[in-house]
This record gives C-alpha cells, structure tokens and sequence, in this order.
C-alpha cells in the first residue's frame, strides 16, 4: 500500500513538472510569435517604403521628362508661328499682285467696254457707215487687247507669274504647253487676254473663276501641272470704275497662275537652325488622305506623297485634326517626332513643324535615366544598410537590455521620489486617477485630507476617499478632460453656500481645481491629473469683505436720500436698471458689479450740496442745474483713492460723456466704457420716470421715445435698446411701476411743480 502511495505521489510529481515545462514552452513560443510578428510588420513597412521610394523616383524623373517636352513645344511652336506667318505673307504678295491688275483703270474700263459692247445698232443707219465702224472698233479692241497683253506680261516676268525657263533642248517645231501666267476673262468665263505661257481654262479655274465673280477673291489650290510641276492660282474680281465692290458683281476677273518653288519652300527653313532633323512643310486634308504639300526631308517633291488619314499616330493627321496642337506622333517616315502643327489662314493647309524625338530627347532622356539609376542604387544601398544596422543591433539588444532596464529603473525611482518630494512639499493636493476613478497617484496633503496614508490610496476610487457626491463631481470633469484632452481650471462648491452664517464654515467648502490630462502607455492607461486649492477660507473673507463693502455703500446712499425725499432709493434705482441693462447686453459678471457699486455710489457727491437747492420747487437756474449735475465728479474725487475690483470711479467719471463726444472729457461713441455708457442711459432713465421736487413723473412711453431719440447723438444704441427691451418683454414696465410714486412724506407738504 505504502509503495502504491508513492508511486501515485512521484506521478503527480511528474505530472506537475511536466505542465509547467508546457507552460514555459508555450511561454517562449507566444514570444516567438510576438517577435515573428514585429518583424514582419518592420519587414512590410520597410518594404512599402522601398516601393514609395522608387515610385517617387519614378514620378520624378517621369515629371522632368514632361517639362523638357513642354520646352520643346514652345521651342517648336515658335517657330510654326514664324513660318505660318511666312507663308501667309507669301498668300497675301500674291494676291497683291493680282491686285494691282484688277484695279488698273485701263484694265477695268477695257473690261467695262467688253461688258456694254454687243449692242444693237441704231434702225436707219448706212450700212457703210457700220462697216466703217465696226472696222473702227475691231482697230480700237486690238490696240486696246495689245496694250493690255504687254501689261500682263510685264506684270508676269516683275511677279514671278510666268512659266519656268525650258530645261535641256527643246524642239522648235514642238509647241510648249502652258503652265503659268497671268490671263483676263469677262463675265461670262470667257478668256480675252493672256500672257503667252497661261494654260487652258480647266474646271477648277472656272470654279474659282465663278466665285471671283461673286465679289469674292478665290485661290486655286496647289496641283501638279501638265510639266509635273506644283502649281497654284490666285483669282480677284474686276469692277467697273464706278461701281462699289461691296455686293457688286464682277465684270470680269485676272487670274494668275504661277509654280510654286523656292520661293514659298525658303520661307518653311528657320533661319540659324542648327538640329539635323527638324523639318517645316505642310499638308491638307484631302478625302481619307493627308497630302504632303512641300517636298519632304527624305527627297520626296512636292504633292507626290499621300498618307491613309487612319494611319496610327501619323503626326500630319493630327495636325489637320487639331491645327495649332503639339503631340509626340510619327512622321511620314514612321520616326517618332514632337510635332506642332499651325493653320495657314490664306488657303487649306496646315503647317507641321516637328523634330525627332531621339534628337530632341536623347540628351534629357540620358540625364534622367541616369538620376533614375542613381536613385535606385541609393534606395536599394540604404535598404540594405537599414536591413543590416537592424540585424547588428536587434543582437546587441538582448545584451543590452538588462543593463538598459537597470538604469531606466534607477532613473525612474529617482525621478519618482524627486517628484514625491516635489509634490509633498505643495500645500495644494496633488492626485492622479485613471478614467475609472481609481488612483494612481496622491501627495502627502491629498492623504492628510483623506485622513490615510499614500499608499493606501493606491487602487483605490475616488468615492470610497472623498464620499460620492463629490466624487461624481470629479469624474464628470475627468470624463470630458480625457475626451477633449486639454487641460482645464474649474471651481467647484460642496455644500450650502450660506453655511457659514447657519451652521459653520465645515459645512462648506469652495476649491479651484486644475485638471491635466496625461498620456498613457503599455503599463499604465491614460489619466488626469488633478490639483486641488481648497479656497473655502478665502471665499468666506471675501464675501464678507463684499457684505461690509455693501453695508457702506448703503449707508453713504441713505444720507443722500435722507437729505431729498424726492432723490430718495434714486442711486438703488440706478443701480438696479443698470445691472438689468448690462444682463440684458451679455456683460460679465464683472461689468454687472461695476454697474451696480457705480449707480449706488454716484450721487455721493449730493451731500455737498444745500438740501434747499435739493429741494426746491421752482425752476432751477443755470448755475444750479450744473451744480446739481456735476455732483457725480465730487463724487469721483471722494472714491477716487478707494480700490474697486472693477472700473467703478471711472465708470462715474465718464457718466456725463455723450455718444458724439460732447461730454466734458471729449470721450465718443467706443471710447467710453461701456460700464459707463450703461450708467448714462439707466441714470436718464430713473431721473425721467421719478417724480421731482420741480416736475412730475413722466410716463414710460414717453420716457422710452425720448431715449430713442437721443441713441446715437448722446447714448448708446445698444443699452438703450436693451433697457426698451427689458421694459416690454422682461417685466420691467410692471417691475419698476412704482419708480413713478412721489414719497409719502412730501405728498401732502410739497407745492405744485411744473410737469413736462
């Protein structure tokens, strides 16, 4: 039995030994997993950091890129605008040319003869003489025709509207066929005169030529001539000399025809160009097609190359779609090229002025490339030594973490106990609670108070020390500093205020606390920290301070009231319309109080004055009315070595100031204490509504128009609009109806006074 009872024991023993190695294992591995899982996150975090780095890098070189290209396009666009404004004055010389023709007067009125000739002779008339005439005409048209011929001739060689010189032999026998020169035709299409080189009139002449006649000047595209040569023609209407051009029709119109060469594919070179493939020529639209207008880098002459209008990122579709744009496109070549593209005005063609991108680019695009390199390289060198310093030093962390743990420790007990002397040496109490009320810290003054020592305080809440009510009082606190976490002063009263007159100053306590958030960590949760003034004591002096301070004051206004019946409760009167006032304006507690000392203290000065010039019934004279209203500045040299909390003396010293600075001190409108402004205001109106010795009573209608008529010429907008206020909607018409009844004493002795 006895060996069954020990083997039982050693298998518990065992059993035991071997649940506290799971434990220890299972230890060591939920670590391991808080390791894995650190490294883990550091290893992701660095590798999104890696990725940012080379995403930047990336947006960087690429936003370099962009502006280099946007350089390129004011650099191209530049030059489009040159060259476009080139070739628009290449249009408009020709068109000037053929100007000067069709407003040559001798031109015109041959024309103008052609249009009225044809006409029917007279009836009666010799035959002879008509074939006379007729002779007579035929001389008189070709004299004219010859003329006219030399001047289109003359005209052609001076403006370049003539055929190019013949190239190698050519065979006399074998007649030349016309390619360009300068012709005249009447109304009707047909030619009447030409120079010698001027081709037929094809179908697109006359289309041209039907809308010169119209009053509208008309270009002949640019085409391949019957010698294979790129030709154009400009056409302009002929006018009779007398008539208007404006709405009129053509008697006829000149047309030119002349071949484009050097002297319109010059004005496409930039002068001083040095890049070796920039290139300026021009296209239009024609059908589904681009039509290269110009001849081409790649030796390519004019008008012999067309492009499907649908081929992918060709740089002359995207200029006729998007005249005066830029884009990376490709030429008629298939090179990559940054093109800019511009209208020209005189006719349908659009000028392209590009650059190869190899050339505009390569320089930038290996600079980049390079900072792109450079950058990558860096990122990649700083990840590995990143990576690297975190190995070395998580294996110098172990090592180092007992003895940094040490001096941590040491360093926070002796912060801890330099912050216990600190706190033990304020006559404040210092506690900290977390967000349950529950303390984490207490000075020896807080214990003193909780009547326990420091320690003992520790884990405990706020209710169990210092009972619930006042407890609740605190949390409500904590709770919004913890929410908002700003620190905040509050001053809290525990217990009836009037205490110390019924049951003795333990029955109240006033304290001013402040309240300061502190940040939590791992160990500790967030909480606040409070420090508590009890100002009980001095709250009780003060209000004393404030009853003898009050039990003066009335004592100096009874012996002014005791020496004029009819001024009597005058000053408490004021008093108390002013504080109504300055509630209803929103004023703090402080201006309140000013106005209410200030009104019961103003009259002060009255005890200086005769009781008979107080008293007095009949009108008053000038000298006695300003002796009665000045007492107010008696008043101020009385109190003016008297401490006040607020602006009491000044407040009566700027009683007599008006709104637009007439008062005696020149003070105006925001110049003057607003205290004071209140006091004028509620001091006219008591003086108005009370009866005197020398007037009766007004009413408070009476009173309140009188006032208002007087805002913002001797009082204040805004404290009179607060007394009508207050009368109408707060009660005080009700609220101060006996401010009207004479005192009971001089009912009956006083003689009739004068009412207003």
């Amino acid at each position: 039995m006895a060996d069954a009872a020990d083997q039982d024991s050693k298998t518990a023993a065992t059993d035991g030994s071997s649940a506290d190695g799971a434990g220890a294992e299972e230890s060591v591995k939920k670590a391991k997993r808080q390791v894995n899982k650190t490294a883990l996150g550091i290893g992701i975090g660095m590798a999104v950091a890696v990725g940012l780095a080379i995403f930047g890098s990336f947006y960087f070189i690429e936003g370099e890129r962009q502006r280099e290209v946007q350089a390129w396009q004011v650099r191209l666009g530049i030059v489009a605008d040159s060259r476009t404004q080139a070739v628009n004055e290449w249009i408009a010389q020709n068109f000037a040319y053929m100007r000067e023709l069709s407003e040559n007067a001798s031109l015109q009125l041959y024309v103008s003869e052609l249009a009225a000739g044809g006409e029917e002779p007279e009836l009666g008339a010799n035959p002879k003489d008509k074939k006379n005439n007729a002779k007579s005409e035929a001389e008189e048209e070709a004299a004219s025709a010859s003329y006219l011929r030399n001047l289109l001739v003359a005209t052609a060689e001076r403006t370049g509207f003539k055929a190019p010189p013949p190239v190698g032999e050519v065979t006399a026998n074998v007649e030349r066929v016309g390619v360009a020169g300068i012709g005249l035709v009447d109304k009707a299409g047909k030619s009447l005169v030409s120079t010698p080189d001027m081709p037929p009139l094809t179908a697109k002449i006359r289309t041209a030529v039907a809308k010169a006649l119209d009053g509208e000047p008309a270009v002949i595209d640019m085409y391949l001539d019957a010698s294979g040569q790129a030709t154009m023609g400009f056409v302009l209407p002929i006018f009779g000399i007398q008539d208007d051009a404006d709405g009129a029709k053509g008697l006829g119109a000149v047309i030119g025809l002349r071949t484009v060469g050097k002297d319109l594919y010059d004005r496409l070179k930039q002068p001083g160009e040095i890049a070796k493939t920039t290139e300026t020529y021009l296209v239009r639209d024609k059908g589904a097609s681009v039509e290269y207008l110009t001849p081409l880098a790649d030796g390519t002459l004019a008008l012999t190359r067309t492009m499907s209008g649908d081929t992918p990122d060709l740089a002359g579709a995207h200029g006729l779609k998007k005249p005066g744009g830029f884009a990376i496109k490709l030429d008629y070549a298939g090179i990559e090229v940054l093109a800019a593209s511009r209208q020209v005005s005189g006719a349908p063609w659009v000028l392209i002025r590009k650059i190869s991108r190899e050339e505009a680019l390569s320089a930038t695009d290996t600079r980049l490339t390079t900072m792109l390199v450079v950058f990558i390289l860096m990122i990649v060198g700083i990840t590995v030594s990143i990576i690297a310093v975190w190995r070395h030093g998580s294996s110098m962390r172990a090592t180092q973490a007992a003895a940094t743990m040490k001096v941590a420790m040491e360093r926070f007990e002796n912060l801890s106990k330099f912050m216990r002397v600190v706190t033990n040496s304020q006559r404040s109490a210092i506690v900290a609670v977390d967000g349950e009320t529950t303390y984490t810290f207490a000075n020896e003054t807080a214990s003193k108070e909780a009547g326990i020592p420091p320690e003992d305080m520790m884990g405990k809440t706020m209710s169990s020390i210092m009972g619930p009510i006042k407890a609740q009082a605190y949390a409500a606190i904590n709770k919004s500093i913890l929410k908002n976490f700003e620190r905040e002063t509050h001053t809290l009263a525990f217990g009836d205020e009037d205490a110390d007159d019924i049951e003795g100053i333990d029955a109240f306590q006033m304290v001013q606390a402040d309240f300061i958030p502190l940040r939590g960590d791992r160990d500790f949760p967030p909480a606040v920290l409070m420090v508590i003034n009890d100002i009980t004591e001095l709250t009780h002096e003060r209000r004393r301070s404030e009853k003898m301070l009050r039990g003066l004051i009335n004592t100096l206004v009874s012996v002014v009231d005791r020496r004029d019946p009819f001024s009597a409760n005058h000053s408490s009167r004021v008093a108390e319309v002013a504080r109504a006032i300055a509630v209803e304006m929103g004023l703090d507690d402080g201006d309140c109080k000013t106005v209410d000392i200030a009104g019961n203290l103003m009259n002060l000065g009255k005890i200086f004055i005769s009781t008979e010039l107080l008293t007095k019934t009949s009108d008053l004279t000038p000298e006695e009315r300003a002796t009665v209203g000045n007492a107010y500045m008696v008043t101020v040299d009385l109190l003016k070595n008297v401490t006040f909390e607020g602006p009491v003396v000044e407040t009566i010293r700027q009683l007599g100031e008006t709104w637009n600075g007439g008062g005696p001190l020149g003070l105006k409108e925001e110049e003057i204490l607003v205290t004071a402004r209140i006091l004028a205001v509620a001091n006219t109106f008591v003086g108005m509504v009370t009866p005197r010795a020398y007037r009766a009573a007004m009413p408070f209608q009476k009173t309140a128009d009188i006032l208002m008529e007087d805002t913002g010429v001797k009082l204040d907008r805004k404290a009179v609009t607060a007394l009508v206020n207050f009368l109408e909607n707060r009660g005080g018409n009700r609220r101060w109806a006996n401010f009207s009844e004479a005192p009971q004493d001089t009912i009956e002795d006083a003689s009739p006074r004068p009412t207003e």
